[in-house]
Parts: C-alpha cells; sequence; structure tokens
C-alpha cells in the first residue's frame, strides 16, 4: 500500500484552520503551481476538501473530505481502488458498493459523498442499492445537499424509486427553512425525470406530506404550474388527502374546487378522501352533498365510499340513514365487510336499539366469508387499473 502523502497526514491529524489551509495551499502550489484556491480569512473546511479533490482527482492521490470529523476521508488506497476499475463499470459498481457501506456505516457521509462524486465525474453510475445506502444515512443527518445529489443521481442510475428513497429525501429536509432551495431541486428533478416528471413530483409531495411537512408539500405543488409536468388528478388527489388528514377541510375543499376550474375531473378517490375527511370532522352535510354529486356525475360508489358515510351518520346517531345507505350499498352488489357490520351493530347499541343491533349482529354471522368483503375488496380494480396507466412503462418507470 502506498504511504500516506504529507497532505493526507496534514488532514488525517490536524483540524483545518487558516494555517493548515494555507498549508495545504503550499503543498498543492509546489505542485501545480497555484495560489488563488484559498483566499478568505474564514476558511471552509468543505472548500479546502473541494479544492483538494479538484487538484488531485487525476493523479490517482487523495480526495480529502475533512469536516467536522477527522475520520470523514478517503485513504489513498481506496481511490486507487477505484480509478483503477473506472474502464470496468460492473467493477467500479462493486468497490464502490462496498466502501460507500463502510463509510455509511461509520457516519463517514461526506467520504461517501466525494466518492460518489469521483464516479459521476466519470460517468458511473452505481447500483441503486449503493445511492439509497447514502441517502438514508444522509437522512439521519438531515444533510439535503447530499440527499437531493444523490436522488437526482438514483434517478439518472435506475428510474425506479421506491417509496423509502421518496421518504428519506423529505426527511432530509426536515431541518431547513431554504424553500428556494427545495424548488429548485424540484425543477431539475422533474428535468430529469422527462417526461415522467409529473409521477416523480407527485411521489415527492407525497413524501414530504408523510412527513408531516405539509407547508413544503403545498409549494412543491404550487411550483407545479411553472414546471414542465403540470398537475394531474393524482396530484391533486395526494394533496386533498394531506389537507383531508392534517384537518384542513377548507382548504381541501377549495383544492377541489381548483381541480374542477383546472378541467381535471375527480374520480372516486377524489369524493372518497372529501367524504371520508368531512366524516372524520363531522360535517355530514358535506358527506351527502359529495356522494351526490358522485352519482350524479356517474361515478360509482365503493365499499370505501359506503363504508364512511355509515359510520358517519351511525355516530352522530342517524341509524335510519345509516341503515338506508347499507341496504342501498347491497343492492349495488356491493359486499358489507364485517367492520361496516361492527359499526352499525355498536351505534344502534348505544342509541338503545338492542333488537335491531341483535338482528344485524346475526345476518353478519351468518355469512360466509364469499358474502363479505375482505382486504382485496377495500382495492377496487378500476382504482387498480387507473395507477397503473399512470405510469409510464419500460425504463422508464417511476415507482
Amino acid at each position: 500500500m502506498r504511504a500516506p502523502s504529507r497532505l493526507f497526514k496534514v488532514i488525517l491529524h490536524c483540524k483545518v484552520t487558516r494555517a493548515t489551509a494555507v498549508d495545504c495551499n503550499l503543498i498543492c502550489d509546489q505542485s501545480f503551481a497555484s495560489q488563488s484556491s484559498i483566499t478568505s480569512k474564514k476558511t471552509n473546511p468543505y472548500r479546502v476538501s473541494h479544492f483538494l479533490a479538484n487538484k488531485f482527482n487525476g493523479n490517482s492521490q487523495l480526495i480529502g473530505t475533512k469536516a467536522s470529523s477527522c475520520e470523514e476521508y478517503i485513504t489513498d488506497e481506496v481511490l486507487n481502488q477505484v480509478l483503477a476499475t473506472t474502464e470496468d463499470p460492473e467493477a467500479c459498481k462493486k468497490i464502490c458498493s462496498d466502501h460507500l457501506h463502510k463509510m455509511c456505516k461509520v457516519g463517514n457521509i461526506r467520504g461517501a459523498a466525494t466518492m460518489l462524486q469521483l464516479v459521476r465525474d466519470k460517468k458511473i453510475f452505481l447500483w441503486p442499492s449503493s445511492y439509497n445506502l447514502v441517502l438514508a444515512a444522509a437522512s439521519e443527518k438531515a444533510d439535503f445537499d447530499l440527499s437531493a445529489q444523490v436522488f437526482k443521481d438514483l434517478l439518472v442510475s435506475c428510474r425506479i424509486l421506491c417509496a423509502t428513497s421518496y421518504m428519506n429525501l423529505a426527511r432530509s429536509f426536515a431541518k431547513e427553512t431554504d424553500s428556494i432551495q427545495l424548488m429548485r431541486f424540484v425543477k431539475e428533478a422533474s428535468e430529469i425525470a422527462y417526461p415522467s416528471g409529473t409521477t416523480v413530483v407527485n411521489r415527492i409531495i407525497l413524501a414530504f406530506g408523510e412527513c408531516g411537512q405539509i407547508k413544503n408539500a403545498l409549494l412543491i405543488f404550487d411550483q407545479m404550474k411553472t414546471l414542465q409536468c403540470a398537475p394531474d388528478v393524482i396530484t391533486y388527489n395526494t394533496v386533498l388527502d394531506i389537507l383531508g388528514k392534517c384537518g384542513q377541510v377548507n382548504e381541501m375543499h377549495h383544492k377541489f374546487i381548483a381541480m374542477k376550474e383546472a378541467g381535471i375531473s375527480p374520480d372516486f378517490v377524489s369524493y372518497n378522501t372529501l367524504i371520508n375527511s368531512f366524516r372524520k370532522v363531522g360535517n355530514l352535510e358535506m358527506c351527502s352533498v359529495y356522494l351526490k354529486e358522485m352519482c350524479e356525475g356517474g361515478i360509482k360508489p365503493d365499499l370505501l365510499t359506503f363504508t364512511a358515510i355509515i359510520e358517519a351518520f351511525g355516530r352522530s346517531g342517524n341509524t335510519d340513514e345509516a341503515l338506508k345507505l347499507f341496504s342501498e350499498m347491497k343492492q349495488r352488489k356491493i359486499k358489507p365487510s364485517v367492520q361496516t357490520y361492527r359499526s352499525i351493530i355498536n351505534n344502534l347499541k348505544k342509541m338503545g336499539k338492542e333488537v335491531l343491533a341483535m338482528k344485524y349482529a346475526e345476518e353478519m354471522n351468518s355469512s360466509s366469508l364469499s358474502n363479505l368483503a375482505g382486504p382485496g375488496d377495500f382495492k377496487p380494480k378500476e382504482r387498480l387499473s387507473r395507477n397503473q396507466k399512470s405510469r409510464p412503462r419500460g425504463g422508464n418507470c417511476y415507482l
């Protein structure tokens, strides 16, 4: 193994200060006749590492990534192994994967970032698992700069992103306040993903919403109008769901109106989201309004629709309306679930209608499994088909 260079020893054993930065500059000056890399009085450790990376990249030397820990570096040996395999992409991917795993395990994400930069400069893109490993580590450190770059590399590399990738990206922004930085990233990601940018941005909005970053999710949604990727029905359904889950039903209602004004027709997912959200806040009037609008628009209510609205009327004490809807559901050949039966039975008991409650309990117990809805019935074929149609085919599929 090659002996550590003087520059390597400076980084490994010394804290980066003005003095050591100047020392590094002098060393590089001796080798490359450059004196302009460090000029400010306060030396930024990341700038020093970036300078060193640029100077030594083409000479199989050290790339330092000194930040807050003396362990954040890449040795000559590691770099030589990577550089020696750049002509063989598969071998390079294997070497990088092994070293990235080791670096992320000890928290050396800056070293991992430097390695990714090295292979990126060589036009080599690694396995998705390698990027996801670094993305997870960057998320734990709340390093959005690194997460954003790794996410873009991942888009270029495989174009098939799992939900965890999106969640890690969103988590990494939890402590950030620079919305301009976020908007710039979304624009770049949508351009990389073109013509499937809408699908990718939809998933980013969903991830930010699930992480509780409602404001950022809505900012991204608003920015879509300025991008090449326009909002579609899935975009609006995602936003409706985010707002409904956090109780912002008035804002949800405004977005639904804007959806129709934009010429995007709501589907049964849109209406189910509205009905379920209004049910949670006890607004039965709006539940009835949208159930009626749904049916008049030729959209068939499904098990989720009836379950939500039956439970809403039952809890309010209006068991007569709940039973009327239950009867209509069965007339539409929609199999009731055990959950629906139990909701009716419990609400009847609360209203003192023990005899009627017993009747429905016996009906539930006498029903065969084939006559009761199972987990699969909560995901109708229409919904699966629509989601599948919204996804690009082949290599451009973003999951």
